[in-house]
């Protein structure tokens, strides 16, 4: 059985009645097709109502409206007019579409309240989405029933800044998720880096052997001499001496070391 609500009081001569009478749809996003699945569903009743205006306020009638279907409604104080005149036939969703068509207005539902506000108040933003992609941004936004297809986000090339637009509300929303996203990754433990290890330098050593004498070179320089001809003889010209009657004599009288 279809419920009759009336608005307004008694009105002067040339009164005038109207009506606008539908089934109401499902879902309230279901006018905008399959990818309002995204945003915030404005569910509407499904019974068939009468609804009757008489010459009323704008936002009076927005407000009884709300009343009517058991929704919030926040409605901007820049929503003005009166509502005069046959208002077409149709559903709930489509008597607020109509309403906001004629009156120039933008309505969002955000999952409790439906915000209604006239269209010159809509905001456009510049988000800088770093350290966060806008992917994550985007799937975020679609799992918390942000998103609204009416109001799509526009990535700019290599999608580290957006430009969001649309109602108040909408905007703010997605400038808190995103803040929220950068929060919560500046908490997260970052791994500490490793300190290199200090390169060593390569010392080569050379250990000459003559007889019973044995010179050691370190990186070229000799070093020390062991042999009785030590204490007589300085190390650098041992070494050298020793190095040149290596250089005549038989190499099975000689024992070289290599590098170490």
């Amino acid at each position: 059985m279809a419920e009759r609500f009336s608005l307004g009081a008694g009105h002067k001569e040339g009164r005038r009645l109207l009506r606008c009478a539908a089934l109401a749809a499902a879902t309230g996003m279901a006018a905008f097709g399959q990818d309002a699945a995204t945003a915030a569903s404005l569910r509407l009743p499904e019974t068939a109502y009468n609804y009757m205006v008489i010459d009323q306020d704008l936002t009076a009638a927005l407000q009884e409206f709300g009343s009517n279907l058991k929704i919030k409604v926040s409605i901007s104080p820049e929503v003005k007019g009166r509502i005069q005149g046959r208002i077409p036939e149709g559903s709930p969703q489509a008597f607020l579409d109509r309403l906001s068509a004629l009156y120039n207005l933008e309505w969002y539902y955000d999952g409790s309240v439906l915000y209604i506000t006239s269209a010159k108040e809509s905001r456009t933003q510049l988000l800088v989405l770093s350290p966060i992609s806008y992917d994550r941004l985007k799937s975020t936004l679609d799992s918390l029933d942000v998103s609204d297809p009416r109001f799509p986000m526009r990535p700019a090339p290599g999608k580290g800044l957006i430009m969001a637009s649309g109602p108040p509300r909408y905007v703010a929303l997605i400038e808190q998720t995103l803040a929220g996203l950068v929060a919560e990754e500046a908490a997260r433990p970052k791994p500490v880096p490793v300190a290199a290890k200090p390169e060593v330098p390569k010392v080569t050593v050379l250990t000459v052997f003559r007889g019973n004498q044995m010179t050691v070179f370190r990186d070229g320089r000799p070093e020390r001499l062991i042999g009785p001809e030590a204490d007589a003889t300085p190390p650098r010209a041992e070494a050298v001496s020793s190095l040149k009657r290596s250089a005549a004599e038989p190499a099975s009288d000689q024992s070289v070391t290599g590098p170490r």
